[in-house]
Protein backbone atom coordinates (compact mmCIF):
# COMPACT_ATOMS: atom_id res chain seq x y z
CA UNK A 1 0.00 0.00 0.00
CA UNK A 2 1.19 3.52 -0.76
CA UNK A 3 1.82 5.69 2.32
CA UNK A 4 -0.56 8.56 1.49
CA UNK A 5 -4.24 8.90 0.67
CA UNK A 6 -5.23 12.28 -0.76
CA UNK A 7 -8.95 12.28 0.06
CA UNK A 8 -11.34 14.81 -1.43
CA UNK A 9 -14.83 14.89 0.08
CA UNK A 10 -17.54 15.55 -2.48
CA UNK A 11 -21.25 16.26 -2.33
CA UNK A 12 -22.90 17.33 -5.58
CA UNK A 13 -19.66 19.04 -6.55
CA UNK A 14 -19.44 18.09 -10.22
CA UNK A 15 -18.48 21.64 -11.22
CA UNK A 16 -15.68 21.83 -8.65
CA UNK A 17 -14.39 18.39 -9.60
CA UNK A 18 -14.17 19.43 -13.26
CA UNK A 19 -12.21 22.56 -12.37
CA UNK A 20 -9.90 21.40 -9.58
CA UNK A 21 -9.45 17.63 -9.72
CA UNK A 22 -7.31 17.62 -12.92
CA UNK A 23 -4.47 19.47 -11.18
CA UNK A 24 -4.59 17.08 -8.22
CA UNK A 25 -4.45 13.99 -10.45
CA UNK A 26 -1.71 15.43 -12.64
CA UNK A 27 0.54 16.66 -9.83
CA UNK A 28 0.14 14.00 -7.16
CA UNK A 29 3.08 11.54 -7.39
CA UNK A 30 1.72 8.07 -8.05
CA UNK A 31 4.62 6.34 -6.29
CA UNK A 32 3.61 7.65 -2.85
CA UNK A 33 -0.08 8.57 -3.02
CA UNK A 34 -3.53 7.56 -4.20
CA UNK A 35 -6.14 10.18 -5.02
CA UNK A 36 -9.51 9.22 -3.54
CA UNK A 37 -12.88 10.94 -3.78
CA UNK A 38 -15.23 10.17 -0.90
CA UNK A 39 -18.71 10.89 -2.22
CA UNK A 40 -21.39 11.90 0.27
CA UNK A 41 -24.39 10.53 -1.60
CA UNK A 42 -24.24 12.91 -4.56
CA UNK A 43 -27.27 13.11 -6.86
CA UNK A 44 -25.66 15.22 -9.60
CA UNK A 45 -23.25 13.98 -12.26
CA UNK A 46 -20.24 13.66 -9.95
CA UNK A 47 -19.99 9.87 -10.03
CA UNK A 48 -20.44 9.67 -13.79
CA UNK A 49 -17.75 12.31 -14.26
CA UNK A 50 -15.31 10.40 -12.05
CA UNK A 51 -15.96 7.17 -13.94
CA UNK A 52 -15.51 8.64 -17.39
CA UNK A 53 -12.90 11.38 -16.93
CA UNK A 54 -10.86 10.23 -13.94
CA UNK A 55 -10.50 6.45 -14.12
CA UNK A 56 -7.35 6.44 -11.93
CA UNK A 57 -9.15 8.12 -9.03
CA UNK A 58 -10.47 5.74 -6.41
CA UNK A 59 -14.03 6.38 -5.24
CA UNK A 60 -15.66 5.73 -1.87
CA UNK A 61 -19.43 5.83 -2.23
CA UNK A 62 -21.54 6.73 0.81
CA UNK A 63 -25.28 6.29 0.50
CA UNK A 64 -26.10 9.52 2.32
CA UNK A 65 -24.59 12.92 3.05
CA UNK A 66 -22.58 12.41 6.23
CA UNK A 67 -21.41 16.00 6.33
CA UNK A 68 -17.83 17.25 6.33
CA UNK A 69 -16.76 15.71 9.63
CA UNK A 70 -18.78 12.52 9.31
CA UNK A 71 -17.67 11.94 5.73
CA UNK A 72 -14.00 12.29 6.52
CA UNK A 73 -14.26 10.22 9.68
CA UNK A 74 -15.76 7.32 7.76
CA UNK A 75 -13.30 7.71 4.86
CA UNK A 76 -10.28 7.50 7.16
CA UNK A 77 -11.70 4.47 8.97
CA UNK A 78 -12.25 2.66 5.67
CA UNK A 79 -8.96 3.49 3.95
CA UNK A 80 -6.28 3.14 6.61
CA UNK A 81 -3.25 4.69 4.89
CA UNK A 82 -0.30 5.76 7.05
CA UNK A 83 -0.96 9.39 6.16
CA UNK A 84 -4.16 11.04 4.98
CA UNK A 85 -4.31 14.42 3.31
CA UNK A 86 -7.75 15.96 3.68
CA UNK A 87 -8.09 18.18 0.61
CA UNK A 88 -10.99 20.49 -0.11
CA UNK A 89 -12.64 20.03 -3.48
CA UNK A 90 -11.91 23.68 -4.37
CA UNK A 91 -8.11 23.40 -4.06
CA UNK A 92 -5.72 23.42 -7.03
CA UNK A 93 -2.15 22.14 -6.70
CA UNK A 94 1.03 22.29 -8.74
CA UNK A 95 4.04 20.07 -9.26
CA UNK A 96 6.01 19.27 -6.12
CA UNK A 97 3.19 20.08 -3.73
CA UNK A 98 2.94 16.79 -1.84
CA UNK A 99 6.46 15.53 -1.23
CA UNK A 100 7.60 18.35 1.11
CA UNK A 101 4.71 17.51 3.45
CA UNK A 102 5.48 13.80 3.28
CA UNK A 103 9.21 14.30 3.83
CA UNK A 104 8.55 16.57 6.80
CA UNK A 105 6.21 14.06 8.46
CA UNK A 106 8.68 11.25 7.86
CA UNK A 107 11.49 13.27 9.46
CA UNK A 108 9.48 14.52 12.47
CA UNK A 109 7.76 11.74 14.37
CA UNK A 110 6.43 14.23 16.92
CA UNK A 111 4.41 16.00 14.20
CA UNK A 112 0.82 14.75 14.12
CA UNK A 113 -0.32 16.94 11.23
CA UNK A 114 0.88 19.68 8.91
CA UNK A 115 -0.37 22.00 6.20
CA UNK A 116 1.08 23.66 3.09
CA UNK A 117 1.09 27.38 2.43
CA UNK A 118 -2.45 28.30 1.30
CA UNK A 119 -2.72 30.95 -1.41
CA UNK A 120 -5.79 32.44 -3.03
CA UNK A 121 -6.95 30.71 -6.20
CA UNK A 122 -8.39 33.98 -7.54
CA UNK A 123 -5.42 36.17 -6.56
CA UNK A 124 -2.35 33.97 -6.35
CA UNK A 125 -0.20 36.75 -4.93
CA UNK A 126 -2.22 36.77 -1.72
CA UNK A 127 -2.67 34.32 1.11
CA UNK A 128 -6.02 32.63 1.43
CA UNK A 129 -8.20 33.39 4.44
CA UNK A 130 -8.64 29.79 5.62
CA UNK A 131 -5.18 28.83 6.79
CA UNK A 132 -2.69 31.17 5.05
CA UNK A 133 0.77 30.11 6.26
CA UNK A 134 -0.27 28.46 9.52
CA UNK A 135 -2.92 28.87 12.21
CA UNK A 136 -2.54 30.39 15.69
CA UNK A 137 -4.84 31.22 18.60
CA UNK A 138 -4.82 34.06 21.12
CA UNK A 139 -5.32 34.00 24.88
CA UNK A 140 -9.10 34.33 24.52
CA UNK A 141 -9.42 31.57 21.93
CA UNK A 142 -9.64 33.71 18.79
CA UNK A 143 -7.98 32.02 15.79
CA UNK A 144 -5.76 33.93 13.36
CA UNK A 145 -3.10 33.06 10.78
CA UNK A 146 0.42 33.80 9.71
CA UNK A 147 -0.62 35.98 6.79
CA UNK A 148 -4.19 36.78 7.90
CA UNK A 149 -5.50 38.74 10.88
CA UNK A 150 -9.30 38.82 11.01
CA UNK A 151 -10.39 40.06 7.55
CA UNK A 152 -6.97 41.50 6.61
CA UNK A 153 -5.17 39.15 4.22
CA UNK A 154 -1.52 39.84 3.38
CA UNK A 155 0.28 39.62 0.07
CA UNK A 156 2.72 36.72 -0.10
CA UNK A 157 6.20 38.22 -0.42
CA UNK A 158 8.00 35.17 0.93
CA UNK A 159 7.89 36.61 4.45
CA UNK A 160 6.42 33.42 5.90
CA UNK A 161 8.24 30.78 3.87
CA UNK A 162 10.00 29.11 6.78
CA UNK A 163 8.46 26.02 8.41
CA UNK A 164 6.85 26.90 11.74
CA UNK A 165 5.13 25.12 14.58
CA UNK A 166 1.50 26.22 14.69
CA UNK A 167 -1.49 25.80 16.97
CA UNK A 168 -3.77 24.59 14.19
CA UNK A 169 -3.47 23.49 10.58
CA UNK A 170 -6.21 24.26 8.11
CA UNK A 171 -8.73 21.62 7.10
CA UNK A 172 -8.52 22.87 3.50
CA UNK A 173 -5.30 20.87 3.04
CA UNK A 174 -4.48 18.90 6.17
CA UNK A 175 -1.97 16.05 6.20
CA UNK A 176 -2.40 13.91 9.31
CA UNK A 177 -1.15 10.62 10.68
CA UNK A 178 -4.23 8.48 10.16
CA UNK A 179 -3.80 6.44 13.34
CA UNK A 180 -3.56 9.60 15.46
CA UNK A 181 -6.57 11.14 13.74
CA UNK A 182 -8.63 8.10 14.66
CA UNK A 183 -7.17 7.88 18.18
CA UNK A 184 -8.11 11.51 18.80
CA UNK A 185 -11.69 10.77 17.71
CA UNK A 186 -11.55 12.47 14.33
CA UNK A 187 -13.49 15.63 13.52
CA UNK A 188 -16.37 16.49 15.86
CA UNK A 189 -19.59 16.02 13.89
CA UNK A 190 -21.50 18.31 16.28
CA UNK A 191 -19.52 21.31 15.02
CA UNK A 192 -21.13 20.82 11.57
CA UNK A 193 -18.83 23.41 9.97
CA UNK A 194 -16.14 25.91 11.00
CA UNK A 195 -13.34 25.35 13.54
CA UNK A 196 -13.66 21.56 13.60
CA UNK A 197 -10.04 21.27 12.47
CA UNK A 198 -8.90 23.63 15.24
CA UNK A 199 -10.66 21.39 17.74
CA UNK A 200 -8.91 18.32 16.30
CA UNK A 201 -5.51 20.02 16.36
CA UNK A 202 -6.07 21.10 19.97
CA UNK A 203 -6.80 17.48 20.94
CA UNK A 204 -3.72 16.23 19.10
CA UNK A 205 -1.58 18.67 21.07
CA UNK A 206 -3.15 17.53 24.32
CA UNK A 207 -2.03 14.03 23.32
CA UNK A 208 1.56 15.34 23.24
CA UNK A 209 2.04 15.94 19.51
CA UNK A 210 2.86 19.03 17.43
CA UNK A 211 1.43 20.74 14.34
CA UNK A 212 3.43 22.48 11.63
CA UNK A 213 3.09 24.57 8.50
CA UNK A 214 5.47 23.53 5.71
CA UNK A 215 5.47 26.39 3.15
CA UNK A 216 7.79 24.53 0.78
CA UNK A 217 4.48 23.04 -0.28
CA UNK A 218 1.86 25.46 -1.59
CA UNK A 219 -1.68 25.08 -2.89
CA UNK A 220 -4.36 27.43 -4.18
CA UNK A 221 -7.74 27.53 -2.42
CA UNK A 222 -10.87 29.07 -3.88
CA UNK A 223 -12.50 29.39 -0.45
CA UNK A 224 -15.62 31.28 0.55
CA UNK A 225 -17.80 28.99 -1.52
CA UNK A 226 -20.03 27.79 1.28
CA UNK A 227 -21.07 30.92 3.17
CA UNK A 228 -20.12 34.60 2.66
CA UNK A 229 -18.34 36.33 5.54
CA UNK A 230 -21.40 38.36 6.60
CA UNK A 231 -23.87 35.48 6.35
CA UNK A 232 -25.75 35.11 9.68
CA UNK A 233 -25.42 31.33 9.45
CA UNK A 234 -21.65 31.70 9.34
CA UNK A 235 -21.75 34.15 12.24
CA UNK A 236 -23.82 31.66 14.23
CA UNK A 237 -21.46 28.74 13.57
CA UNK A 238 -18.32 30.76 14.28
CA UNK A 239 -19.57 32.08 17.63
CA UNK A 240 -21.16 28.81 18.75
CA UNK A 241 -18.22 26.63 17.75
CA UNK A 242 -15.67 28.96 19.30
CA UNK A 243 -17.49 28.60 22.61
CA UNK A 244 -17.58 24.81 22.19
CA UNK A 245 -13.88 24.85 21.34
CA UNK A 246 -13.06 26.49 24.67
CA UNK A 247 -15.48 24.40 26.70
CA UNK A 248 -14.13 21.11 25.33
CA UNK A 249 -10.44 21.81 25.53
CA UNK A 250 -9.86 23.94 28.63
CA UNK A 251 -9.47 22.57 32.18
CA UNK A 252 -12.67 22.75 34.24
CA UNK A 253 -10.94 25.12 36.67
CA UNK A 254 -10.37 27.68 33.89
CA UNK A 255 -13.72 27.48 32.17
CA UNK A 256 -15.68 29.99 34.21
CA UNK A 257 -13.20 32.82 33.69
CA UNK A 258 -12.62 32.05 30.02
CA UNK A 259 -16.31 31.87 29.17
CA UNK A 260 -17.08 35.00 31.18
CA UNK A 261 -14.52 36.95 29.15
CA UNK A 262 -15.97 35.57 25.94
CA UNK A 263 -19.50 36.53 26.93
CA UNK A 264 -18.32 40.09 27.50
CA UNK A 265 -16.47 40.23 24.17
CA UNK A 266 -19.37 38.62 22.31
CA UNK A 267 -21.71 41.20 23.85
CA UNK A 268 -19.57 43.91 22.27
CA UNK A 269 -19.82 42.14 18.91
CA UNK A 270 -23.60 41.89 19.35
CA UNK A 271 -23.80 45.61 20.18
CA UNK A 272 -21.80 46.49 17.06
CA UNK A 273 -24.21 44.55 14.85
CA UNK A 274 -27.24 46.01 16.62
CA UNK A 275 -25.89 49.58 16.34
CA UNK A 276 -25.60 49.17 12.57
CA UNK A 277 -29.11 47.67 12.38
CA UNK A 278 -27.72 44.29 11.34
CA UNK A 279 -30.25 42.42 13.42
CA UNK A 280 -29.78 39.15 11.52
CA UNK A 281 -26.16 38.82 12.66
CA UNK A 282 -26.95 40.20 16.13
CA UNK A 283 -29.60 37.50 16.49
CA UNK A 284 -27.14 34.88 15.26
CA UNK A 285 -24.86 35.65 18.23
CA UNK A 286 -27.76 35.24 20.67
CA UNK A 287 -28.71 31.90 19.11
CA UNK A 288 -25.09 30.77 19.23
CA UNK A 289 -24.92 31.33 22.99
CA UNK A 290 -28.32 29.73 23.54
CA UNK A 291 -27.40 26.60 21.63
CA UNK A 292 -23.95 26.43 23.21
CA UNK A 293 -25.56 26.24 26.64
CA UNK A 294 -27.51 23.21 25.46
CA UNK A 295 -24.69 21.49 23.59
CA UNK A 296 -22.01 21.86 26.26
CA UNK A 297 -23.80 19.30 28.44
CA UNK A 298 -22.55 16.56 26.12
CA UNK A 299 -18.91 17.39 26.93
CA UNK A 300 -18.17 16.31 30.48
CA UNK A 301 -14.48 15.47 30.22
CA UNK A 302 -11.87 18.22 30.37
CA UNK A 303 -8.06 18.21 30.10
CA UNK A 304 -5.69 19.14 32.92
CA UNK A 305 -3.54 21.43 30.78
CA UNK A 306 -4.48 24.92 29.55
CA UNK A 307 -2.76 25.31 26.18
CA UNK A 308 -3.82 28.95 25.96
CA UNK A 309 -1.26 29.68 28.68
CA UNK A 310 1.62 27.79 27.08
CA UNK A 311 3.31 30.01 26.07
CA UNK A 312 1.65 33.31 26.97
CA UNK A 313 -0.38 34.38 23.96
CA UNK A 314 -1.28 37.84 22.66
CA UNK A 315 -4.69 39.48 22.84
CA UNK A 316 -5.37 39.68 19.12
CA UNK A 317 -8.34 42.06 19.58
CA UNK A 318 -6.11 44.62 21.32
CA UNK A 319 -3.30 44.19 18.79
CA UNK A 320 -5.59 44.54 15.77
CA UNK A 321 -8.31 46.99 16.79
CA UNK A 322 -6.56 49.18 19.39
CA UNK A 323 -2.93 49.09 18.25
CA UNK A 324 -3.74 48.95 14.54
CA UNK A 325 -1.49 46.02 13.71
CA UNK A 326 -2.49 44.42 10.43
CA UNK A 327 0.36 41.97 9.72
CA UNK A 328 1.19 38.78 11.57
CA UNK A 329 4.85 39.80 11.71
CA UNK A 330 3.84 42.84 13.82
CA UNK A 331 2.36 40.62 16.55
CA UNK A 332 4.76 39.52 19.27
Amino acid sequence: MKPIAVIILNWNGEKLLREFLPSVVENTPEDIADVIVADNGSTDGSLSLLETDFPTVKVLRFEENLGFAGGYNRALRETGYTYTLLLNSDVAVEGGWLRPLYDFMEAHSECAACQPKILSYRDKAKFEYAGASGGFIDRNGYPYCRGRLFATVETDLGQYDGPVEVFWATGAALMVRTALYLEAGGLDVDFFAHMEEIDLCWRLQLMGYKLWCVPASKVYHLGGGSLPAENPRKTYLNFRNNLLLLHKNLPASDLRGALMRRRMLDTLAWAKFAATFDFANAGAILRAHRDFRKMRRAYTSHPQVNLLRQPRRPNILVEYYLKGKRAFSDIK
